[in-house]
């Protein structure tokens, strides 16, 4: 999947998110998709890095200890 794929992705679900509101006003938007779309992200990456947290902290481009962090905040790493 491209880069414009997954964009498009997103912004179609964004639209519907919108949608789905009818007319109600969102909050706190920001934290939400960062939460929502970071978890399946570390669990996909992980999985394809075959559990090396330095492959998949270079795969992301952040520091191993920033995901380890992210890891157990999300209940992927005990």
């Amino acid at each position: 999947m491209s880069k414009k794929n997954i964009e498009e992705c997103i912004r179609s679900s964004l639209e519907s998110y919108f949608k789905d509101l009818r007319g109600e006003e969102p909050h706190s938007m920001y934290d939400m998709i960062l939460k929502v779309v970071e978890k399946p992200l570390l669990e996909t990456v992980m999985q394809q890095a075959e559990g090396n947290q330095s492959r998949a902290a270079e795969w992301l481009g952040i520091n191993r200890n920033t995901l380890r962090r992210k890891l157990v905040e999300h209940k992927l790493l005990k």
